[in-house]
């Protein structure tokens, strides 16, 4: 089993932890979380993934404000974290994007079995075996479809960690009801886009944001034009016939 591991929360959780310590307890720590992650999922090699530098990643080219809202200072003891997770672990730096693609792009391309080893939930829209290293929790078998509803729900809660703002009103919860009454990615759009007020534009730039790739410089697109018309008409059709979709777009305030 190979374990792909987000070098990124390693890192950031276990600088975090030491603010007060010397640089060797923030780098100790880092060590024995990832040899206790290795060893619950019974890897028989790893890969460590860190993000690349700010500037490099693509997904502020297509939203500035992203992440705009993280003013706190970083952990004093990050960078020499990450540095050691670069010598010991032999991490890779994701150029030009963030450990997160990359961790989805060797989850999907690679031909052997693999697990991806974080905490973020946004990972779950990747297909394939997860493990959350904090909770020891295993998430088996995503397939392409559950991947992609998760997507799409987030598109439509948004991420604050991130400053990207969904649709007013729905958390997780809602957003699971909606998606859950979608029969494929097409009429998932349209009900977003509906709940987006018709702001095809912004709920477009959030997809490109949200979305984690599977390929290299893969950037997501929705679903073509004739598809998504289609299941806009189905759903006017649904619509006339008497069925109370109301509710299905309807927002808190």
């Amino acid at each position: 089993m190979l374990a792909l591991l987000d070098g990124d929360i390693f890192a950031y959780r276990c600088a975090a932890s030491a603010e007060k310590d010397p640089v060797e307890v923030a780098i100790w720590r880092a060590r024995e979380s990832i040899e206790q992650c290795l060893h619950a999922v019974s890897a028989t090699e790893y890969q460590v993934w860190l993000s690349d530098k700010r500037e490099n990643n693509f997904r502020y080219a297509i939203y500035p404000e992203y992440k705009a809202n993280r003013t706190q200072p970083k952990p004093i003891h990050l960078d020499a974290v990450r540095e050691y997770l670069l010598s010991d672990f032999k991490a890779n730096i994701a150029s030009g994007q963030e450990a997160d693609d990359a961790l989805g792009i060797a989850q999907c391309t690679l031909e052997q079995p693999t697990i991806i080893c974080s905490i973020d939930k946004d990972l779950l829209q990747i297909p394939g075996d997860h493990y959350n290293f904090v909770k020891n929790e295993f998430t088996w078998d995503i397939d392409e479809e559950d991947g992609l509803r998760h997507f799409y729900k987030q598109i439509l809660t948004g991420d604050r960690a991130d400053n990207i703002f969904g649709v007013v009103g729905i958390g997780p919860v809602k957003a699971e009801r909606i998606i859950s009454e979608c029969i494929d990615e097409p009429d998932m759009f349209v009900s977003c886009l509906h709940l987006y007020k018709g702001d095809r534009e912004r709920l477009i730039m959030n997809g490109k944001v949200l979305w984690i790739r599977r390929k290299p410089n893969e950037i997501w697109e929705p679903p073509n034009e004739t598809t998504i018309s289609e299941s806009e008409g189905t759903s006017a059709s649904t619509a006339s016939a008497g069925h109370d979709s109301g509710d299905l777009y309807r927002t808190e305030t």
